[in-house]
């Protein structure tokens, strides 16, 4: 025998799988990492008290101005991130909510993706020497570069390694500072003939970097519209493709003579 539900019971019935589904999607961890803002460091000085660009076997230039690399910071691989976390950070400026695979290898644990960024960081930083050297026109068999840069990983401070060993070994060229006294930051992967790469994550980038006091960002050109997208005031974007180029540009801004590309 079956007893009739009133309908007020019969819509509670009803509901009870949708809100257990609607529980299950807003605590249920999604495949989302949540980026912010991270640090930056000044290439042509020291970084928890170590030089970053160490030289011997060349001259080495007493340098003005800052060269500041710039990271994101994102959660963990293995933080579960939920949706009200997702909503949240598509509605600010100052985080990113990124697919984790983009930021991740898929299916890698922690300490993999830490050896993972670690040996992109040593294949950078041979990429970034071999292109400065090569740009100057110097053998790396006379001179050698140590480059070290604790607790950071991944290769998108390739560009502005490889601009630190130029302005330490040769400047603007004529006796002046790449930077102009400036504190000037940037991002860009580099390979060794001296092409710059694109990195991901630059509208945070540009946000650390003036925080931090930079004045101009070098971008990759192929990431301008990003840059532009939540661009600080006060913060000039100069759109870079290889080292030479880049080198050009800071060298016109400084003088004033040339052109000056923008995004």
């Amino acid at each position: 025998m079956f007893s009739r539900l009133t309908r007020p019971q019969a819509i509670a019935v009803c509901a009870l799988p949708v809100v257990a589904l609607l529980a299950t999607a807003v605590f249920a961890p999604l495949p989302f990492s949540v980026a912010q803002p991270g640090e930056t460091a000044n290439v042509l000085g020291d970084h928890k008290g170590t030089p970053v660009i160490s030289i011997s076997g060349a001259p080495v230039r007493d340098t003005r101005g800052q060269l500041r690399m710039t990271t994101i910071v994102a959660t963990s691989p293995d933080t579960r991130v939920s949706l009200p976390d997702v909503v949240d950070g598509w509605f600010r400026t100052d985080e990113a909510v990124m697919p984790r695979d983009a930021i991740y290898p898929s299916g890698d644990t922690v300490k993999e993706i830490e050896r993972h960024n670690e040996a992109q960081m040593k294949e950078s930083q041979d990429a970034a020497t071999e292109a400065a050297l090569g740009y100057l026109g110097l053998d790396a068999k006379d001179v050698k570069v140590s480059l070290k840069l604790a607790d950071v990983g991944g290769p998108s401070a390739g560009l502005l390694f490889s601009l630190g060993i130029v302005d330490k070994l040769d400047g603007d060229g004529t006796g002046g500072d790449l930077t102009g006294g400036r504190v000037i930051a940037g991002t860009g992967t580099i390979d060794a003939d001296g092409t710059v790469g694109a990195v991901g994550g630059v509208a945070l980038k540009t946000q650390a970097a003036r925080r931090d006091g930079a004045t101009v960002f070098l971008v990759p050109k192929a990431e301008c519209a990003d840059a532009r997208a939540e661009l600080p005031k006060g913060l000039r974007l100069i759109p870079v493709t290889d080292l030479k180029s880049t080198v050009s540009s800071l060298a016109a801004l400084e003088t004033g003579k040339g052109s000056v590309p923008s995004c």
